[in-house]
């Protein structure tokens, strides 16, 4: 089995983004990845040529076009599905596969420091890097698993009242120095055990966007793996650039997403209330959100 792991490590790794308009963070991404990695772009309408230009400018690079915005975890899951065809045919490695967003930098070192650290720990089925924001800022991407208590009051006030003691539980922010385990990991940047997304059924296609990390993390966890958090790995992450442009559309999918996420762990007809409760209660935090948004655009 040494034999075949080691063999296996020689191989390159291969790579997923998800491209969408990505502008120059792509490039930057690519440029921050080791030469022997194979990088499949799952895109999903672009329109800037981002995408093309990289694929036809890098001989480690394939587009694969899903025909049109089919959602996050959707066209993840058509690039990992190319990569198992690159995988049976021995061409990839077959133990580890890299999601990553196409607006992240890694740090000399991290992937090497994500793949020790998935080495060190068999049964993680996801490994995460500490995650810097452009302003250097820890972007808290090791958190719980929001729970109906929990949940529903970070949704509701975590923006009105950033500190409310459901949020501080939920990011789980406190300490970012130590390998740990967690619920979920950022899907901004994930090292992913083939086997273990593979016998969970991937990513849940039905979360357009958002979410989508957060249910995987969950049903991992659920079924016996772990989420492993490894700060010894850095990346930079130039979050939302295509979010802000497309605000309405995407502070809608988020609240849409949080719904579907409590509302399959709230199952049975006797909890119909509950769940039209917590729907109508996104609902209108959804549209708080965007009316204060609108103020600070007029103002």
């Amino acid at each position: 089995m040494d034999g075949v792991s080691t063999a296996q490590e020689r191989l390159p790794l291969g790579v997923v983004t998800v491209t969408y308009s990505p502008g120059p963070h792509l490039a930057a991404l690519l440029d921050s990845l080791p030469a022997d990695t194979v990088t499949v772009l799952a895109d999903n309408g672009s329109v800037d040529g981002a995408p093309e230009a990289a694929a036809a400018a890098r001989p480690n690079v394939r587009l694969l076009p899903t025909g049109g915005n089919i959602g996050y975890g959707a066209a993840a899951n058509r690039g990992i599905a190319e990569l198992a065809r690159m995988r049976d045919a021995g061409r990839i490695r077959g133990d580890r596969v890299l999601l990553v967003n196409p607006d992240v930098v890694f740090a000399p070192g991290a992937l090497a420091a994500l793949d020790e650290c998935a080495r060190r720990n068999p049964r993680a089925a996801a490994v995460g890097p500490l995650i810097r924001e452009p302003d250097g800022g820890v972007y808290p991407s090791a958190r719980a698993v929001p729970e109906l208590r929990s949940g529903t009051g970070h949704a509701l006030l975590s923006g009105i009242w950033p500190g409310n003691p459901w949020s501080a539980r939920y990011r789980a922010e406190a300490d970012h120095s130590r390998e740990r385990d967690a619920g979920w990991l950022s899907g901004s940047c994930l090292l992913l055990d083939w086997a273990a997304f593979d016998a969970v059924g991937g990513f849940d296609e039905r979360y357009f966007m958002y979410f989508e990390d957060v249910d995987l993390g969950d049903r991992l966890g659920r079924a016996g793996w772990r989420n492993v958090y490894c700060p010894a790995a850095e990346i930079r992450h130039a979050q939302g650039h295509s979010a802000t442009r497309h605000r309405e559309r995407t502070v809608r999918a988020h609240h849409d997403s949080a719904y579907r996420f409590l509302a399959d762990r709230l199952p049975g007809w006797w909890r119909a209330p509950l769940r039209a409760a917590l729907r109508a209660g996104l609902a209108l935090r959804a549209s708080a959100v965007l009316a204060r948004a609108r103020r600070r655009n007029d103002g």
